[in-house]
């Protein structure tokens, strides 16, 4: 690849998934040969905005996740609050990001920029379009889900995990889309040590023997997760082991309660997947695909409002993850994903989700003949065309900004 050989990425701080993802593109980014520099998008906001965004999003999940529910709906339905939304934040992070992006005498200006965060793909957008930024940008999306305010105007092209995120990411009028395997640790695989599983339930206090069911609810152990775990144990099937992540509380109310066995922040996530029978989870992101990568079932339960149903569903539809909606039909599913034919299928259906085209190539496969023609394209859209669907898209669905970019 000629040019620069320096790739930025640009996260955010809110969960896990979007670092997460972040993290092991740079990895795998970095081995390739490419220099790699990744910033946090609540960085460039600014040091107060971007903790107030931070503490926000975590309060209204902890403390009011229906509210969270209905924010996320009303920024699909109203295009007015997505596209507000997006100018604030791109205002507030312009300048920063520009300063970021310029390059000096020791590092070039990027030849690429990824996106990992919704908001950061609003902010990247409106700079291509604004004649800001002249290397392509490339939005990751980190769901099977996509909303809205993910596919912004100016935005070379978008990776999505699976077709059912490619369709929805065309719905809501993404230039271009193409469809790429997951990014996980390499840690992530099926088991091919037999004595692992007996090692790793010694370890972590887990009953020797019998199925095992590990409930996972992000790094922040937000939702209904205790009702989730008393569900499970009700069943008779498995033993839940709950992944309080950083919710001390939910910890102690576990084990008060004698449900199962609760563990905290956890590092040894990849072998306590693979000592498990099934993953249950209730926002559908980056566990849940840490899980197939491991070659174990996926089911969603009791989801959060907002990305936890739409994601739920998009993972149902792909058929990866199976989304109990009644408690009542809880032990059935359950007993089908351990031992009968929808557990086979879930494998199978995770097996080639990963058989996809890898993200790193496709990233850096992107010409920078073709970066220039979009960066003109981009500068030469009507103005108001570019303030009036910057949330949903580029305003002409039939344009192609990325030469060669496959749909």
């Amino acid at each position: 690849m000629g040019g620069s050989d320096r790739i930025t990425i640009v996260s955010a701080s809110v969960g896990a998934g979007h670092d997460g993802a972040a993290h092991e593109l740079g990895r795998r980014l970095t081995e390739a040969g490419y220099r790699v520099d990744c910033h946090d998008f609540l960085d460039l906001l600014g040091d107060r905005a971007g903790r107030t965004l931070r503490r926000a999003y975590a309060t209204e999940l902890k403390v009011a996740p229906e509210s969270w529910g209905w924010l996320v709906g009303n920024l699909e339905r109203r295009q007015w609050m997505g596209n507000a939304v997006g100018a604030l934040v791109s205002r507030r992070a312009m300048t920063r990001a520009a300063e970021v992006f310029a390059g000096d005498e020791t590092l070039p200006p990027p030849r690429v920029v990824v996106s990992t965060y919704h908001l950061a793909s609003q902010l990247l957008g409106r700079m291509r379009q604004a004649g800001e930024l002249a290397a392509p940008v490339v939005t990751f999306l980190t769901d099977l889900s996509v909303h809205p305010l993910w596919i912004g105007g100016g935005v070379d092209l978008h990776l999505a995990l699976h077709e059912v995120a490619a369709e929805q990411a065309r719905r809501h009028r993404a230039d271009s889309v193409e469809v790429c395997a997951p990014v996980v640790r390499p840690e992530f695989h099926p088991v091919t040590d037999p004595a692992e599983a007996a090692r790793t339930r010694a370890r972590h206090g887990l009953p020797p023997t019998g199925r095992l069911a590990l409930v996972v609810a992000g790094s922040w152990g937000v939702g209904q997760v205790a009702e989730a775990a008393a569900d499970l144990a009700a069943t008779g099937l498995v033993t839940p082991v709950t992944i309080c992540g950083r919710n001390e509380h939910l910890r102690e109310r576990l084990t008060r309660a004698g449900t199962g066995v609760a563990l905290g922040w956890v590092d040894q996530m990849p072998e306590l997947i693979r000592a498990s029978d099934v993953v249950v989870q209730n926002a559908g992101g980056l566990t849940s695909l840490e899980a197939m990568a491991c070659g174990v079932p996926v089911l969603t339960y009791r989801c959060l409002p907002g990305h936890g149903t739409t994601n739920g569903q998009a993972l149902h539809d792909a058929g990866l993850a199976r989304w109990v909606r009644d408690p009542a039909e809880l032990g059935t599913v359950l007993a089908g994903l351990l031992d009968g034919a929808a557990g086979r299928g879930q494998r199978a259906a995770a097996t080639n989700l990963f058989r996809a085209p890898s993200a790193v190539d496709t990233i850096v496969g992107l010409d920078a003949v073709d970066s220039v023609v979009a960066l003109a394209d981009a500068q030469a859209r009507p103005a108001a065309a570019s303030h009036a669907q910057p949330a949903a898209g580029n305003p002409d669905p039939d344009h192609s900004p990325l030469v060669g970019a496959r749909q």
